[in-house]
């Protein structure tokens, strides 16, 4: 077995398993043996599909989409992206700068393989996406993490930007809202890091905007909106999260044409076009007022405020309240070093190991994240099922 093994490449045996994954997968280990897991790991939405976004699927499959797609779209989704992102966003794109993808982790690939040479640095805000860093490791680049605290809402400051950049310096990739902090980076504090990129104008910005309609604040700001950033930077977006579509997997970029251009030749040789059935669904959704999809999330405001409360009355754990998104980020260094129940926690790897195997609750690691002084709980779920995990929570650390 060894001998095969060495068979493998380099860069998957360096390649890390997906954290949220991999708690997930041991979460369905855990039931499989008989054991009552609540999962509080994945960032899925446990809301059913909109039936209009169905409807559409079912009228597509009726009208005979089966055949191979563009690769870089149907072009009326192109243009549903394109009048998306001019009224949610005030962004212009013309159809040679979208490219739709089998979803936005497939979209975050493609931009680091067609842009990221070897030894090219990224600069990655913390806590940041758990893929981002093992993508541009992938593309041989190299994550330059930059750390951000409870105390700033973990969002990053001009300051720490302007530090982290060397003649290396390739691009910053960023959420907001934030998965999985919650936060969201309001026009001020975008146009404060736009200023700082003036002075690099090589530098290009990835902005993951997924999250986008999940925010509890208002105000959603991009970068691509300032006229002097335009040009370089890439605003990637997908249907998963606010419209309930995890599974439909399809995500989508307004980029420059190059980089477009780019995305598009490599998805050519790599899975060519996303699902028909999905893309037409998709066009629907897109199509359709914001307002179609608001309960969605008012029942995630409201579940905030449960998850909240909840972890207020439990001592140790140290929170902000999100702005955005469908998780809660908190700090528990508290915990760090003590023994519970006979064992140390020596981190919040060991945190997360410790709820899932003391209250059966699955949660995901700050580490992951860039963060190891925190640990990442989805509220994606019931209010029930919240209640009753932070119920196992608090009498496992008590």
């Amino acid at each position: 077995m060894e001998t095969l093994t060495n068979q493998l490449s380099d860069r998957i045996n360096n390649l890390a398993a997906s954290a949220t994954l991999a708690m997930a997968a041991k979460a369905r280990e855990l039931r499989a043996e008989g054991k009552d897991i609540i999962g509080l790991s994945l960032g899925e939405p446990d809301f059913n599909t909109p039936d209009f976004i169905k409807d559409a699927a079912i009228q597509a499959i009726n009208d005979n989409y089966n055949s191979y797609s563009p690769v870089d779209g149907y072009v009326e989704l192109k243009d549903a992206i394109i009048t998306k992102f001019k009224r949610d966003n005030n962004l212009t794109y013309d159809r040679s700068q979208i490219v739709v993808s089998t979803g936005a982790k497939q979209s975050l690939y493609n931009i680091a393989q067609v842009c990221i040479n070897p030894g090219d640095e990224v600069i990655l805000p913390c806590p940041y996406w758990v893929s981002y860093a093992d993508i541009v490791q992938l593309a041989e680049g190299v994550p330059v993490e930059v750390q951000t605290s409870i105390d700033t809402n973990f969002k990053m400051t001009p300051e720490q930007l302007e530090a982290a950049i060397t003649p290396k310096t390739k691009m910053l990739w960023y959420s907001s809202p934030c998965n999985p902090s919650g936060s969201i980076y309001s026009e001020k504090e975008l146009r404060a890091l736009a200023d700082v990129l003036q002075k690099y104008p090589h530098i290009v910005v990835v902005s993951d905007e997924i999250y986008e309609h999940i925010n509890y604040v208002g105000g959603h700001a991009s970068m691509a909106q300032f006229e002097d950033m335009y040009d370089r930077t890439v605003t990637v977006n997908g249907v998963a999260k606010a419209f309930a579509m995890t599974g439909w997997r399809i995500g989508y970029i307004g980029a420059p044409s190059y980089i477009a251009r780019a995305c598009n030749k490599i998805q050519g040789q790599v899975t060519s076009g996303a699902n028909c059935i999905a893309q037409r669904a998709v066009i629907t959704a897109l199509e359709a007022p914001v307002s179609k999809i608001q309960y969605m999330v008012d029942e995630f405001k409201e579940r905030r405020k449960l998850i909240l409360d909840l972890l207020s009355d439990i001592e140790g754990f140290e929170c902000v309240e999100p702005e955005g998104a469908f998780y809660v980020f908190p700090n528990i260094t508290h915990f760090i070093g003590k023994t519970l129940n006979g064992k140390t926690i020596n981190n919040a790897s060991d945190f997360a190991i410790y709820l899932l195997e003391e209250a059966n609750v699955a949660t995901v690691t700050g580490e992951a994240f860039g963060n190891p002084n925190c640990i990442r709980i989805s509220y994606a779920a019931s209010q029930d099922q919240i209640k009753e995990a932070l119920a196992r929570i608090k009498k496992a650390v008590s």
